[in-house]
């Protein structure tokens, strides 16, 4: 994948992750790379579960948008303390 196509996809997955988890995001820059670090994260938890979606674009956005959920609700989880 094009470094192009990786931040497209991190943008889409952060700005994603943001709306879920009902908050208003982390700003453009940050929603970049928490999709993208979510993407590296979320294909760590597929593999583990032996789960690996097809789709091209598609499942690289569902597998980003997975890891960055998770990165959310962690982050979230360590500001509260």
């Amino acid at each position: 994948m094009s470094l192009l196509a990786f931040i497209i996809v991190g943008l889409i997955a952060g700005w994603l992750a943001g709306q879920v988890m009902k908050g208003g995001g982390y700003g453009v820059i940050a929603d970049i790379i928490l999709g993208i670090v979510g993407g590296i994260v979320g294909g760590w938890i597929f593999g583990l579960l032996g789960i690996w979606p097809g789709g091209g674009i598609i499942g690289a956005i569902v597998v980003a948008f997975v890891g960055a959920v998770f990165l959310v609700w962690v982050t979230r989880l360590f500001k509260k303390a």
